[in-house]
């Protein structure tokens, strides 16, 4: 592999991580403003969905692209809808109760959740390797959650229950997009789908929310073009670019920063704890997913 390819697709990567890590720390601040998940969850969508519209278009008017049937429809539509949507709402609604450290650490455990549904999904084996990088993970995120066993509210099983289900239907969508994507593009499959869940997130809105709650402060209309731009679009673009150039395995090994680095801005940010036991509960996480991502 050529030097300074590699090089642009390492920085690509590493900057994609440490944005996507941002994301939990913009939505515990916007929360300092008192709006609920589902206003802030819209304004970021909303603001992103431009650039899925774009991205959609610009990828459906190549010449060699494949006529969508109405299977493809309903296919995107139910992966947008599981993928991004509700991956989305129930994390957004985790982080009401729990650190943005230890959400981002429960998000990490989409992998195992993959490997786990794709072997039951399309009957595919599980090694041993795989069974004790799960086991791994798991045993990481016990001790990290056991500091704040001891000084939690009585909402933290809430919160990491919501926020793994987020992980779970982001799982699912990984499982379910693998074919379609190899018909459709990457480009095109991603800018139909996430304007498909940009809709269901405004249609969530409309149906729970007066549109006057749209009417909040301009710190919270700052934080929401952020968690579209910043935290969405850029990273997504740059992940998409960096692995085109390093490949998946390269990009997950690189990727694992992103727990990490959440966990150090969650403290000098919020101000929120990390002692000793959550640092190696993190490593261990960490290594319990690359284990498996490196293994598939």
């Amino acid at each position: 592999m050529p030097f300074r390819p590699a090089l642009v697709g390492i920085i690509l990567v590493l900057a994609s991580a440490i944005l996507f890590a941002t994301k939990s720390i913009f939505i515990k601040l916007a929360y300092q403003e008192a709006v609920d998940p589902v206003t802030l969850l819209t304004l970021r969508m909303v603001f992103a969905l431009p650039f899925f519209l774009v991205m959609a278009l610009v990828a459906s008017h190549r010449s060699n692209t494949t006529p969508l049937t109405r299977r493809d429809w309903g296919s995107m539509f139910l992966l947008g809808f599981a993928g991004y949507y509700m991956a989305s709402l129930l994390d957004f609604m985790g982080l009401q109760y729990i650190s943005a450290g230890l959400e981002r650490l429960v998000l990490f455990l989409y992998p195992t959740m993959t490997v786990l549904l794709t072997a039951f999904v399309l009957k595919r084996p599980v090694n041993r390797l795989t069974w004790l990088a799960i086991g791994v993970s798991y045993a990481g995120m016990a001790l990290v959650v056991w500091p704040d066993v001891h000084n939690a509210g009585e909402h933290l099983a809430l919160g990491m229950a919501l926020v793994f289900g987020g992980a779970l239907a982001y799982a699912c969508y990984l499982v379910g997009s693998g074919e379609i994507i190899q018909r459709l593009g990457a480009n095109r499959f991603t800018g139909i789908t996430l304007s498909i869940s940009s809709l269901c997130c405004v249609l969530h809105f409309m149906l729970v929310n007066p549109l006057s709650a749209l009417s909040v402060s301009p710190r919270v209309l700052g934080l929401g073009l952020t968690l579209a731009i910043v935290c969405t679009v850029l990273p997504a673009t740059m992940l998409t670019n960096g692995i085109r150039r390093i490949g998946a395995s390269r990009a997950a090994l690189i990727g694992a920063i992103g727990p990490v680095a959440t966990l150090y801005l969650g403290y000098a940010v919020l101000g929120e704890t990390l002692v000793g036991m959550q640092m190696a509960g993190t490593a261990l996480v960490l290594a319990g997913v690359l284990m498996v991502s490196l293994n598939k």
